[in-house]
């Protein structure tokens, strides 16, 4: 379950800044009782934790064949911790993170438009920020992040898509007021329209837009491989880190049939699972998997989705075509 770093996806907004670990200093900044700076030492002084997490960026999709995602164990600190040693200011109610990465970025204001210097930057609330699962990490599998993957030290927000977890860190800002950067108040958002007939402007349909944040349920085939006379089907799921209840398995217009967890899955893992394959025929056949977790959510199938206007979080039933000699 765990890919190579050299494997491991990545994506950016920006650049790819090279920062020298020597030098590099963590801020904290804002609404704390103490502004300080944190080095790479000082972070490594502090007692590690490790976690195993799987993560996708929110653009993955069938079109990619479910490319943009990985999974790792992950080194770091609690980001609980950092915050205590601030200490947060009363008023504080927004926690922001900057990334080194910054480059030049249109933004749009009524009939007018423009062209700013951006750093990126992503938030949560304080209230998310101090649960136990957020870290800042600083290695992956063992070794020292590398460029790619936001060395020096990164954010890790387990079972949230891949762009709340904000690379090359340089700043913790606390604050009052909601954060709107471009890459949470405008890109990264989905709409969907609820009700009527779901025309664009149909005055029945409310269109619903939400923030990109935590990972909707989805599942995945990845392979089939022959073992004696069946075969053996394998994939994995991704959530937000509720349990999962089930992970069923169609083949062709056949019923859904249980597949097996891997029982060395874990809270923000991948969840692998298999199912045996008996008696399948010569031919073209298809395959899909769905997931159903612990407080009912069932992975949708892309008609399900049909009134999404926007293509991030895809999280639809992804049918698979394979070949039995």
């Amino acid at each position: 379950m765990i890919v190579p770093k050299d494997k491991f996806f990545v994506t950016q907004h920006y650049n790819q800044p090279e920062i020298d670990p020597n030098t590099y200093r963590l801020k904290l900044t804002g609404m704390v009782t103490k502004p300080f700076e944190l080095s790479l030492a000082d972070l490594r002084k502090m007692r590690p934790t490790e976690m195993i997490v799987g993560f996708e960026c929110s653009g993955n999709r069938p079109a990619s064949f479910q490319g943009l995602s990985s999974c790792g164990r992950f080194t770091g600190v609690p980001l609980r911790e950092v915050l205590n040693q601030a200490g947060v200011g009363p008023k504080a109610r927004e926690v922001v993170f900057f990334g080194t990465d910054r480059g030049e970025q249109e933004v749009v204001f009524r009939q007018q438009t423009f062209k700013l210097n951006q750093q990126f930057g992503r938030s949560l609330t304080l209230e998310n920020a101090i649960k136990p699962e957020p870290m800042i990490v600083y290695a992956l599998n063992g070794d020292p992040l590398t460029v790619p993957q936001g060395a020096p030290v990164r954010l890790l927000m387990p079972g949230y898509y891949g762009v709340c977890n904000v690379k090359w860190l340089s700043e913790i800002h606390l604050q009052e007021d909601r954060y709107l950067g471009n890459f949470q108040g405008r890109w990264y958002r989905s709409v969907v329209g609820v009700g009527g007939t779901g025309e664009d402007l149909d005055l029945n349909t409310q269109w619903i837009e939400t923030e990109i944040t935590r990972i909707h349920l989805k599942s995945s085939i990845s392979r089939v491989r022959k073992i004696g006379d069946s075969h053996r089907i394998l994939g994995f799921a991704l959530n937000d880190g509720t349990p999962i209840r089930s992970v069923e398995v169609k083949i062709d217009d056949g019923p859904w049939q249980k597949a097996t967890l891997d029982p060395a899955n874990t809270k923000y893992s991948w969840k692998l699972f298999s199912y045996t394959w008996e008696g399948a025929s010569p031919g073209e056949h298809t395959i899909v998997s769905r997931v159903t977790d612990e407080e009912g959510n069932v992975q949708p199938t892309a008609e399900d989705l049909k009134r999404k206007k926007t293509f991030l979080e895809d999280n639809s039933q992804f049918p698979r075509k394979v070949m039995i000699a």
